[in-house]
């Protein structure tokens, strides 16, 4: 899959295929200018707005694929997250001592899913101090993932959109909860971005981009701000607020879609 991005030099669009790093170095076929984009992006993230694309598109099977790995990408998030931050709450302060551990640990269980889902276990109840009752077969869908994935099943739209919603429910809620948290995995991305930068050679320019998508318009819009209202002038007493109307809270297929209204059409960008 791949994004547009803008030549620094000439201005004229060039069509980059996403790679694993996140880092892009690129040769415009315009102008032959050379150029690296970096995509603040996770890739959790950039899995789930592909399977939304290809869910857009009607590629259902592909998009339970993307959907299924997006999970699984997020569950390392969250662990990375984690130790990263109870790293940084123990007063740590070398935080590549800290990465190198991390990533000697994760290499543990980078090949089988069901140990990572393991420490996803541990990392939930240590940091919220509960169960993750996230985590059973029925609750991750797993039965119908297995079908689509390892038995070459032919989901219907409706499935593959159930799928998605509980998918998206549980990224989302996580998300939540994990709050400023998530900034200590964010910093990794960053300090690795960093070092690619650092080695660029004289001449090639540096293009750093914020993609929207069904998570990151959500976790950056208004962030930190408050609801722009009317002010009361000096001296004047204070209005009261107009009454809201009381709306019932929307299921995991309702909040799905209306995000799908909402960002879907932000990832019109994304072509094969």
């Amino acid at each position: 899959m791949r994004f547009p991005a803008v030549c620094p030099q000439c201005q004229r669009e060039v069509q980059v295929e996403f790679a694993d790093s996140a880092v892009h170095d690129v040769t415009c076929p315009h102008c032959s200018t050379r150029f690296c984009v970096f995509v603040r992006k996770q890739k959790f993230e950039v899995l789930f707005d592909l399977g939304t694309r290809a869910l857009m598109d009607g590629y259902a099977r592909e998009a339970v694929a993307s959907f299924a790995a997006a999970l699984e990408r997020f569950f390392e998030f969250y662990v990375r997250s984690f130790a990263f931050e109870r790293a940084a709450l123990a007063g740590q302060t070398d935080f590549d001592g800290a990465a190198d551990i991390l990533e000697s640990t994760w290499r543990h269980v980078s090949s089988q899913s069901e140990r990572q889902v393991g420490m996803m276990a541990l990392a939930y109840l240590l940091r919220e101090g509960r169960e993750p009752d996230f985590l059973t077969a029925k609750a991750l869908g797993a039965d119908f993932r297995n079908r689509v994935i390892h038995r070459g099943y032919l989901p219907r739209r409706e499935e593959v959109d159930a799928y998605a919603a509980r998918v998206f429910a549980l990224i989302d809620r996580l998300l939540g909860e994990l709050g400023t948290g998530a900034a200590h995995a964010e910093l990794a991305q960053e300090r690795q971005f960093a070092a690619h930068l650092a080695a660029l050679p004289d001449g090639v320019t540096a293009v750093f981009e914020e993609h929207p998508g069904m998570f990151r318009a959500r976790r950056f819009a208004g962030a930190g701000g408050e609801k722009l209202g009317v002010k009361n002038l000096p001296g004047q007493p204070a209005r009261a607020s107009a009454p809201t109307k009381a709306t019932a809270p929307m299921n995991d297929a309702q909040a799905f879609q209306k995000a799908l209204k909402e960002r879907g059409p932000l990832l019109k960008g994304l072509r094969k």
